[in-house]
């Protein structure tokens, strides 16, 4: 393990879900000697071949790296505030199932982000869906 692969790892826990920018970010105030942005590529790269690091796509855009043992689990990405929720994996094995049965594709769910509306978003002030604009960045529950 290379003190950059190192730095990089340390950022990814760190930020828990972070996309390579966000990385290059964490790494570039971390206090040590800036890394070229193609070094941090590189180090995600590595470290997702030796299964230490995930990725996940969340929209259309970068993808989000996160720790390997931290991927056992499924989504949520709001598309009205941008909130980015989890769920365990196990709420999907019905879809997986019926994924199976219908086709023989076995699905693999760790890379799995559902797009939909927030508990929040999805109900107004009395319970109905409500029209707000989206916000600029997701947060991330965890």
């Amino acid at each position: 393990m290379t003190s950059q692969r190192q730095r990089v790892l340390d950022a990814v826990a760190t930020l828990g879900h972070a996309t390579p920018d966000d990385v290059v970010a964490r790494v570039s105030a971390d206090g040590g000697t800036p890394l070229a942005t193609s070094t941090v590529y590189r180090a995600l790269e590595a470290l997702e071949s030796l299964g230490i690091v995930g990725h996940t796509h969340l929209d259309h855009h970068a993808p989000s790296y996160h720790l390997a043992d931290h991927a056992d689990h499924v989504h949520l990405v709001c598309r009205s505030c941008g909130r980015v929720q989890q769920c365990d994996r196990q709420a999907a094995d019905a879809f997986i199932g019926n994924v199976l049965r219908a086709t023989g594709f076995v699905a693999d769910v760790t890379h799995m982000a559902v797009h939909g509306e927030c508990a929040e978003c999805a109900s107004g002030p009395d319970g109905h869906q409500s029209a707000k604009e989206p916000q600029r960045g997701p947060t991330h529950d965890h």
